[in-house]
């Protein structure tokens, strides 16, 4: 059996509230239409975010910068969190950096080669047979993916760990001379962070058991999610058809799912979902509202953090994991991202 030992998060050193942030908004704003900044400044008021964390300043974040600044300071930014997050998950598992057989990087918030699993095997001291995975433009499924991944590997391997570290850096990515509507509605929802799960097939570590994976693809919707590359770095795209294309597959996104693993959405204790945005946490909430299931921890995340592309759900994962659940419950992991599809992941304390 496959099991998740432990979950640990990073934060970046800067963060404000959506209060504080507003000035800096009003003065981005200048020169726009009144009507414009009005809903600007509305979009951000109302996208359940009440605080984003960022590996640069708010200065800074304003500050226009070509391609190349940019990318350089999302590497610099994610060297730091991704580091952190392994080391405070290998803490917490009580577990030494040479104990990991298998590395799964997740970002795709910026481009760096080598990628960063490279530099945390130098800076950790880790074995030099590690397998590494580095993962990339799979966008805020990748957290889900990584435990896909991490999981096929185990089950393949018994007796052996995998980490899996996603790190994100949105704030790296916004474009100071982009007025368009994706542009501001990804500003008010991602936030910049970092996550470490870890997991093992050895039978001495506990932990709730990866019981089955999944991945969905919805057909001819690549339009609908991704970054551009321009010369100006990654421009966010982000359809408005997101929410109902995700109500509209939802039933054989999951039922499906659960029944090919002799389950049902009735039997699922705890639901722990990517908060993608307000309009998408609300559409999942009204989807599983009726069947009497909650996602108040993917609010919760969402308002504390906002969307940190991959490492949100891991966010929301801690969680449950930092919290006594009976033997036998279950818990269903599920993001969204790219391509568009869907990533799923059942597991059973």
């Amino acid at each position: 059996m496959v099991k998740i030992k432990t979950v640990a998060k990073a934060l970046p050193p800067h963060s404000r509230t959506t209060d504080e942030i507003i000035p800096y908004i009003k003065v981005w704003l200048e020169g726009q239409e009144e009507r414009y900044q009005r809903k600007v400044l509305k979009i951000f008021r109302n996208a359940a975010v009440d605080r984003r964390y960022s590996i640069m300043d708010a200065e800074e974040m304003f500050t226009t910068r070509g391609f190349e600044a940019r990318n350089n300071r999302y590497i610099k930014g994610v060297l730091e969190l991704s580091e952190t997050a392994l080391r405070g998950a290998l803490e917490k598992a009580d577990w030494q950096p040479r104990d990991i057989d298998y590395i799964i990087t997740v970002s795709c918030t910026g481009i760096m080669i080598p990628s960063v699993d490279a530099y945390l095997i130098n800076n950790l001291g880790m074995r030099q047979d590690v397998v590494r995975l580095p993962v990339t433009e799979m966008g805020c499924a990748a957290g889900v993916s990584g435990i896909i991944y991490a999981k096929n590997f185990l089950r393949a391997n018994p007796g052996k760990r995998a980490a899996v570290i996603a790190v994100e850096s949105p704030m790296a990515t916004f474009q100071q001379e982009d007025f368009s509507m994706v542009n501001v509605v990804s500003a008010a929802i991602f936030g910049d962070g970092a996550a470490c799960v870890l997991l093992s097939s050895d039978e001495a570590d506990d932990g709730p058991t990866v019981v089955n994976e999944d991945m969905y693809h919805f057909f001819d919707a690549q339009h609908m999610m991704g970054f551009a590359l321009k010369d100006s770095g990654l421009h966010m795209i982000l359809d408005q058809s997101v929410p109902a294309t995700i109500a509209e597959h939802f039933p054989n996104i999951v039922h499906p799912f659960l029944a090919k693993s002799n389950t049902s959405i009735e039997e699922i204790d705890h639901l722990v979902f990517h908060p993608g945005g307000k309009k998408i946490v609300q559409t999942v909430e009204e989807l599983f509202g009726s069947l009497g299931k909650n996602i108040n921890d993917t609010k919760e995340v969402l308002r504390l953090y906002g969307n940190m592309s991959s490492a949100t759900v891991l966010y929301v994962l801690e969680r449950f994991l930092d919290r006594p659940i009976p033997a036998g419950e279950k818990g269903l992991m599920l993001s969204f991202g790219p391509g568009f599809s869907a990533q799923q992941v059942l597991l059973e304390w």
